[in-house]
């Protein structure tokens, strides 16, 4: 089991931010900026382009969902979506909160966060989700 099937299954602790039976969104532990989000399938799939058709578009309007409430918790111009995941061998997207195009350069200095500004961030995307 690789470490974001951990994380979903509850093995590893993460800051949740919306989930399904099919799906897991949780923040990234150095985000680009505030509200950085993972979405992952619960299953173990190391390729997001190795998912059926049907798998990856239900993964997407799961993603829709996360990202509406990620702009909803963290106000922004828009959220970019960005699939890389060579770290990692389990498909995830990230949901990078966007005020200009340098906020998704993965390059740049990670935030650090304290746990409590965690928590803050992952409650507040929770909740938005949930609203939707």
């Amino acid at each position: 089991m690789d470490i974001f099937s951990k994380i979903a299954a509850g093995e590893i602790p993460s800051y949740k931010c919306a989930e399904s039976d099919k799906f897991y969104a949780f923040l990234d532990i150095n985000p680009l900026v505030a509200g950085h989000t993972l979405v992952i399938p619960r299953r173990e799939v190391d390729y997001i382009f190795d998912m059926g058709d049907e798998e990856i578009a239900e993964y997407q309007v799961f993603t829709k969902k996360v990202a509406k409430a990620v702009k909803m918790a963290f106000p922004c111009k828009k959220v970019a979506q960005v699939v890389l995941g060579l770290e990692v061998p389990h498909a995830h997207i990230h949901l990078i909160p966007l005020q200009s195009e340098a906020d998704a350069d993965f390059r740049k200095a990670k935030l650090q966060l304290a746990e409590e500004e965690f928590k803050q961030a992952a409650a507040k995307i929770y909740s938005a989700f949930q609203s939707l």
